[in-house]
């Protein structure tokens, strides 16, 4: 007999994050590395199209005025690769509570450098998805929504990881149960 039910509103809220999560981080490094110069796209320039987007990424990164240049240029070549790969773990689900704690804290951190731009009324580029796009209030309420996406689908993992597996037996747990007593 199942003790609950294989799908509930907590691996919904999950499967829905790491879906969107997922899909949004891996689009956006690919797009950080290779769309805001397409017009460079011939093989034998990928190269340096993928040097100059990096380079214009970094640029954007330092126009928040946070980091410095060096951290922006680090920031700025590392963070597309990370998120692809942080992307992909998200979809994949494989040790989802470690990838989705670093996830939050990445979007918690996009949401504060956005938020203080946008109260400083910086006029800059986002830089979220590579191509030019302005800050605005609605770049801050779209990063705060992912921000809580990211948040909720953590803490529903960490609380699903200490519920019992939905197709566990009832007899396998108390025979579990009975000889830890």
């Amino acid at each position: 007999m199942l003790q609950s039910s294989p799908f509930n509103f907590r691996r919904a809220v999950i499967l829905i994050g790491r879906l969107v999560l997922g899909g949004i981080f891996v689009y956006a490094g690919i797009a950080k590395i290779f769309l805001p110069n397409t017009h460079l796209w011939p093989m034998f320039v990928l190269k340096f199209s993928i040097t100059t987007n990096l380079s214009t990424f970094a640029q954007q990164v330092e126009s928040y005025k946070i980091l410095s240049a060096g951290a922006s240029g680090f920031v700025a070549h590392t963070l597309p690769f990370t998120e692809i790969v942080l992307g992909l773990l998200l979809l994949i689900g494989w040790r989802l509570r470690i990838w989705a704690s670093l996830v939050t804290l990445i979007m918690l951190g996009f949401l504060g450098a956005v938020t203080r731009a946008y109260v400083l009324h910086m006029d800059i580029n986002c830089g979220c998805f590579g191509t030019p796009e302005p800050l605005t209030g609605m770049t801050v309420i779209r990063d705060s929504v992912f921000a809580a996406l990211a948040l909720v689908m953590t803490i529903f993992a960490f609380i699903e990881a200490r519920q019992p597996h939905p197709w566990s037996s009832t007899e396998k747990s108390s025979l579990s149960a009975q000889n830890l007593s």
